[in-house]
Parts: C-alpha cells; sequence; structure tokens
C-alpha cells in the first residue's frame, strides 16, 4: 500500500494554517506589548511564554477529548473547524485593540487585549492535538513516517507564507519612521490563509471514511504492525546507563530549545531596538532560516544514515552555537541586514534541522515499542518547559542588561546543550536512509 500524497497534504492543510499562525504569533505580539503597551521587556517574555504554559494542559485534554468524540464529520474535525473559527474572529480584534491604545492610552484598552489574547491562546490550543493526530488516524501505520513528513513540509510553507507577507507589507520603505504600525493587514491575511486551509481540507477530506479505511487494512493486515513497538509490556525499568543517557539528552533538548526559542521570540524586537529596523527585514531573515531548514532536511537525513544521529545533532549544535556568535559580532558592526546575515541565517535553518531530525527519534529509541507515547511526552514537556522559561529568563536580560545580550544568550545555551550531549550514550541506532519527502519526518 503507498501513501496517498495527496489526501495527506490536504490533511496537512490543517497544520499549515496552525504554523503560519505561531509565526505571525511569536514575531508580532512581542512588538505589540512592547511597542504599544509599553511593557518591559521581563513581562512581554512573561506573556510570550504564556501560550506553552497552556499547551501543557490544553495539548494533552483536547487531544483526550477528541479520542472520545464521535460525530458525523468525525472526531477530529469538530476541533479543527471550531478552535480555527474561533481564533480567527479573536485574532483579528488584536490589531483593533493595539490601534485603539496607540492612539487613547487607557487601562481598558490594555486589560481587553490581555484578555482577548488569553481567549485567542484557548482557541488555539482546543484544536492543535486534534489536527495533528488526524494524520496517524486516517493512515495506517507502516506508512505514517512518510505522512508526517508531508505534514511538516506543510507546517513549514504556513511558516513560509507568513513571513513571504510580512517582508512585502512591512519592509522599511514602507513602515520605518512611523510612529505606530497598523498590523491589521498582516492578521487579515493570515487568518485568511488559515480560513482557506480548513475551509479546503473539510471539503476534500472524508475524515470517517478514511479513518474506517485504515482500520480495516491495520485489521487485515497484521502482521505490517510495527515490530518493536509491538513487542513488550513497557514496564520494565530502564537499565541506569540507558536513564542517564535519557537525561542527558532531555536536558540537552531543553538547552538548546532555550537558546534558540529566545532568539526566535525576540528578534523582530532585537532589530527594532538594537538596529532601527522594522518587521519586514527581520522577517526575511527568519524566512531564510525556515528555507534552510526545508532544503536541509533531505541532505540531513543521508548525513545522519552515514555517521549517525549524535554526531549529525552535535555538528548541528556546534554550527547553532557559531551562528548565534556571529549574530552577535555582526548586528554590532551593520547597521543595516546584508547578504552575510542572511547566509548566517539559513546556517541556523540548516543546524536547526539536524538537530531537529535526529533528537525526538533519540528519545523513543531507548524505549520499549508501547512506550513511545510516553517517551515522546517526555520529549514534548522538555521543550516546551523550555519555552516557559526563555522568553522570560531572555527578556529580563534584554530589559536589565542590554538587548546586547540576546546572541551571547543563545550562543551560551546552544554551546552548553553541546556538552551535555557528550554524555548520551545511547539512542543513537542506525538511522534508516530515508528518500524523498521522508527526509522531513521531524517533530512537529
Amino acid at each position: 500500500m503507498k501513501l496517498n500524497q495527496k489526501t495527506t497534504v490536504l490533511v496537512g492543510l490543517a497544520f499549515l494554517s496552525i504554523s503560519a499562525f505561531w509565526q505571525m504569533y511569536d514575531n508580532v505580539i512581542p512588538l505589540m506589548l512592547k511597542g504599544t503597551f509599553h511593557l518591559d521587556e521581563a513581562l512581554t517574555g512573561a506573556v510570550m511564554a504564556a501560550d506553552n504554559i497552556l499547551a501543557l494542559f490544553l495539548l494533552p485534554f483536547f487531544g483526550a477529548l477528541s479520542d472520545r468524540t464521535s460525530t458525523r464529520i468525525g472526531r477530529r474535525m469538530p476541533f479543527i473547524l471550531g478552535g480555527t473559527a474561533a481564533a480567527v474572529v479573536l485574532m483579528n480584534l488584536l490589531p483593533v485593540l493595539d490601534n485603539r491604545y496607540a492612539a487613547a492610552p487607557s487601562p481598558g484598552t490594555r486589560a481587553a487585549f490581555v484578555v482577548l489574547l488569553g481567549l485567542l491562546l484557548v482557541a488555539m490550543g482546543t484544536y492543535r492535538s486534534p489536527a495533528v493526530a488526524l494524520m496517524p488516524d486516517v493512515t495506517v501505520k507502516p506508512l505514517r513516517s512518510k505522512g508526517n513528513a508531508v505534514i511538516n513540509l506543510m507546517g513549514a510553507v504556513g511558516g513560509v507564507l507568513y513571513l513571504i507577507a510580512a517582508a512585502v507589507l512591512y519592509s522599511d520603505e514602507r513602515v520605518g519612521g512611523l510612529a505606530h504600525v497598523d498590523y491589521r493587514l498582516l492578521f487579515a491575511i493570515v487568518s485568511g490563509i488559515m480560513v482557506l486551509s480548513v475551509l479546503t481540507l473539510f471539503c476534500t477530506v472524508r475524515e470517517p471514511d478514511l479513518a474506517a479505511q485504515a482500520a480495516r487494512y491495520e485489521a487485515a493486515h497484521p502482521e505490517e504492525d510495527l515490530t518493536e513497538a509491538a513487542a513488550g509490556s513497557g514496564r520494565a525499568a530502564l537499565p541506569p546507563p540507558v536513564r542517564r543517557s535519557l537525561l542527558f539528552l532531555l536536558l540537552s533538548i531543553a538547552l538548546w530549545y532555550i537558546a534558540y526559542n529566545a532568539v526566535t521570540t525576540w528578534f523582530t524586537t532585537y532589530v527594532r531596538e538594537q538596529m532601527g529596523r522594522a518587521l519586514g527585514g527581520a522577517s526575511t531573515c527568519l524566512m531564510v532560516a525556515t528555507a534552510g531548514a526545508i532544503v536541509s532536511y533531505i541532505p540531513i537525513g543521508e548525513i545522519s544514515s552515514r555517521i549517525g544521529r549524535k554526531r549529525t545533532i552535535l555538528g548541528g549544535v556546534a554550527l547553532l552555537s557559531l551562528c548565534f556568535a556571529a549574530g552577535y559580532v555582526l548586528t554590532a558592526l551593520y547597521a543595516e541586514i546584508n547578504g552575510v546575515m542572511y547566509a548566517v541565517f539559513a546556517l541556523v535553518g540548516l543546524a536547526w534541522a539536524a538537530i531537529n531530525v535526529n533528537s525526538l527519534p533519540m528519545v523513543v529509541e531507548m524505549c520499549r515499542g508501547s512506550d513511545v507515547g510516553k517517551f515522546t511526552g517526555y520529549y514534548y514537556t522538555f521543550s516546551m518547559a523550555a519555552q516557559v522559561v526563555t522568553p522570560v529568563l531572555s527578556g529580563w536580560l534584554l530589559g536589565h542588561v542590554g538587548y546586547f545580550t540576546l546572541f551571547p544568550y543563545a550562543a551560551f545555551f546552544s554551546a552548553a546543550s553541546f556538552v551535555t550531549m557528550l554524555f548520551v550514550r545511547h539512542g543513537d541506532g542506525r538511522a534508516e536512509h530515508r528518500r524523498g519527502l521522508e527526509a522531513f519526518d521531524v517533530d512537529d
């Protein structure tokens, strides 16, 4: 049986819409909080960490709730449709309140903005897990790796679509020197991408039929269940050396997310404060990094199959640390974003791809097949916890020490993850040689 790539691409539209939203949220909301509402960096970082705090509770809750849901249009689709509709309405009110506060500051408008932001985060949290779970529902087990590859590629496309819109509409030439920037058009474009993606998904994908078809196939072909996943009760304790490796790997994951997420959260604000540049230039850098990751997945898959996961991750972490150090030097030397900076951000994308392609497989390699879900939970717990901590910690440094600390902060924690990775002795099984879209099979 072959993967139906057309159907999988359509299923991936849900993740495309999610990725477009979060790319915009991470880039624009800090600008609003600091530039319009005049929150300091620590408080802005705390607000930016709220989505990850909520995710620790909302994602497993709504994922489990959708497991127990049964409707005419499927288990996941009601959450995808309802969550998207609520998010689209709420998100387009944010720039309206932002503009209102810029024109006439008032505590009521500020409070309304914060409440609205919280409701928006809840709306987004209601359907991320169901959207991600839709692909395994409609894809038979032997093909889920290929399916996950397509889903991640669609997510990358969503991020790039936003970055293109931001780079074109909010370049220095258009908004440079403005006392206040109106983001209503950008929010409208992203909400349009979300609505179009989810409506196309709903009109073209019959979730109940596809899920039933996949279930019938698996029932008729039990021999195709993954041998490792079908084996063992998962109750045996990890041997101490493996447990030690797992702990060091999870610590490494937290450290490189602390580094990377600080840059993705604060870079647009950093460019404005440190270099006096507008959103467009910063968005172009981030778009180059995303493009660098996309074009790197296939060669990284080839490299991993030859030299192993751990060495590939170590190379990626070392490159990431060097790129962050170079970012500090370049932004100190130049007042304009230039070609060298774009080249550095392309290498950041390559380094992040090398890390992401291999880190989750290393985690689940250490567990019995029946514990894959639990160990995947460990991965997301440490990565999300890092993304809760780092906006606050890095924001405090930016506000109390100076914006120049951003790249040294990121380089330090990235280098620290290199050290902890040296103590990981397990999970580096021989990587499967992947071709084509399978090389995009990374974590969601």
